[in-house]
């Protein structure tokens, strides 16, 4: 049954595609079936993330094998003091972004293999949605939300990373890809039919 263990779901895909967004409703979702949950996010608000934050504004001055390895820090962290303690009280953490995202965005500069090593001994997700939003459309929400263009928010890269996140897409277990150049709510439906029929089955 939904909420008698803990569990994390991950939202994954292009900056743009409405992580934030979907993570938001399901959280609202679950919370209205009297469900435990936690909605967190990649990079944290952690003095590390926050390092990450200001790496990523700052563009090109960062070493990106330095940058991919400030990702793994900051999941380390994360997962000591924020996703394991929820879970052990049996929430459902809601994470938007986590390994994949690495993967994805990193491997375009980065040895993929490299990267899956340095997060080798996180732990897996038990359902990972990646929102499939056209970079030209991920753009163009980017634009209109934002003043600054960080890095890999250039279409080309998108594309890269795109390409990259539907390669990875059986990476882990319970991944699915949701079409999410739709209307906020018909993307929401799908999440939401994935996540009870996840929930249901663990």
């Amino acid at each position: 049954m939904i909420g008698e263990v803990g569990m994390l779901i991950v939202i994954e895909g292009l900056d743009g595609a409405g992580l934030s967004t979907q993570a938001a409703l399901l959280e609202e979702y679950l919370s209205g079936k009297n469900k435990a949950v936690l909605l967190t996010k990649e990079p944290t608000s952690s003095p590390i993330g926050t390092l990450i934050r200001s790496a990523l504004r700052r563009n090109h001055d960062v070493s990106l094998i330095a940058l991919q390895l400030l990702f793994a820090a900051d999941r380390a962290e994360h997962l000591e003091h924020v996703i394991e303690p929820a879970m052990r009280a049996d929430t459902i953490v809601i994470s938007d972004r986590y390994i994949l995202s690495s993967l994805a965005f990193g491997s375009v500069d980065n040895d993929l293999e490299f990267l899956k090593l340095i997060n080798a001994r996180f732990r897996r997700p038990d359902l990972t949605v990646i929102i499939d939003t056209p970079p030209e459309v991920c753009l163009t929400r980017i634009k209109k939300n934002r003043d600054t263009i960080e890095l890999f928010e250039e279409e080309r890269r998108l594309e890269a990373v795109r390409k990259q996140f539907l390669a990875l897409s059986e990476y882990f277990k319970h991944t699915f890809v949701v079409d999410g150049d739709r209307a906020k709510e018909q993307v929401s439906r799908d999440i939401q039919a994935l996540v009870e029929q996840r929930l249901m089955n663990p």
